[in-house]
């Protein structure tokens, strides 16, 4: 064996991307296919290895000491994606033994959010942490929460699902059945959500008015680096309701740093002064100003290969 590689791949709702990476995470060879478009899984599944095929014959079969793979309600311990709402394919799905079937490698599957914080912890901004929050901010929110240097799955696999944790009791109704769930306030979609609904409510004058029915998480960062009070109030309200419920999960975990990632992050301290000022003043007192906010090291492109490559180490 010349180097010890991992295989990363992240399945994601509209495409899936995959990497070989070396311990130090390099990624050393990378492409991706579209995640729809195939019929049933099994069609996907043999995309995905004509797709690999190459780099693996690339890099080296023998190199590869296994595959990590991140994915939409992935579960660590079975090996199984059950029913994920932002996959094509409907049921339960035996992901691990499939890939293993096709490639003749050994498989690690969890969820994105999990395999992003493992993938901070190894290569990124965790690197060193043993107790830290990974939060992402994109169409929804993801979490993985790390204690004592292990990524936390609970009994079921299942652990970590702050977006899912009640962030204003009788809420807006969220997909998954609850009502109030962080995720429906503080995502790119609950922004948005945030914007239409005080748009229908309220008379201010702002920029977003015109894009009524239409508006973008993007359109409410663009509006508010420009100074539209409207779009800054939105911010002030998203860091909010995110900086509080964080001061709920820092009293169960006790972590060194919050590490965030996603397109809702990259709004930067528009957003994030709010949730400081939000998450330390609902704090303990034994907890102020102990808690870091950092922002991901990793590029977009590389995060989702780099997370779950981490999985096989």
């Amino acid at each position: 064996m010349a180097q010890p590689l991992a295989l990363g791949i992240d399945i994601g709702g509209t495409s899936t991307s995959f990497g070989i990476v070396d311990r130090r995470g390099q990624i050393l060879e990378k492409g991706n296919i579209p995640t729809k478009g195939h019929a049933t899984v099994h069609d996907f599944i043999a995309a995905i290895k004509v797709a690999l095929d190459p780099i693996i014959e690339k890099a080296g079969a023998d190199n590869i000491v296994g595959i990590g793979v991140g994915a939409p309600n992935a579960n660590f311990y079975t090996g199984e994606i059950p029913n994920a709402a932002n996959l094509p394919w409907d049921g339960v799905i035996p992901l691990a033994k499939l890939l293993t079937d096709a490639l003749h490698q050994k498989v690690v599957i969890t969820n994105d959010a999990n395999a992003a914080a493992l993938g901070e912890m190894m290569y990124g901004a965790a690197k060193g942490m043993k107790d830290f929050i990974l939060i992402t901010l994109g169409t929804g929110v993801g979490s993985g929460f790390v204690a004592n240097g292990q990524l936390i799955y609970g009994h079921d696999g299942f652990a970590g699902e702050l977006g899912h944790t009640i962030s204003v009791r009788d809420g807006r109704d969220c997909g998954c059945g609850r009502k109030g769930c962080m995720e429906t306030y503080a995502s790119a979609t609950g922004i948005v959500r945030s914007a239409e609904l005080w748009l229908e409510e309220r008379t201010d004058e702002t920029v977003l008015r015109t894009h009524k029915g239409k508006i973008t998480s993007k359109m409410v960062h663009d509006a508010a680096v420009d100074g539209d009070a409207f779009a800054l109030e939105l911010f002030a309200y998203t860091g909010m309701i995110l900086g509080q419920t964080l001061a709920d999960a820092v009293a169960i975990t006790s972590p060194q740093a919050i590490i965030f990632f996603g397109g809702l992050a990259k709004s930067g301290e528009i957003l994030m002064k709010h949730v400081r000022q939000h998450m330390e003043a609902n704090l303990l007192n034994v907890y102020k100003n102990k808690v870091a906010l950092v922002y991901s090291a990793f590029a977009d492109a590389d995060a989702a290969i780099l997370g779950a490559s981490a999985l096989v180490w």
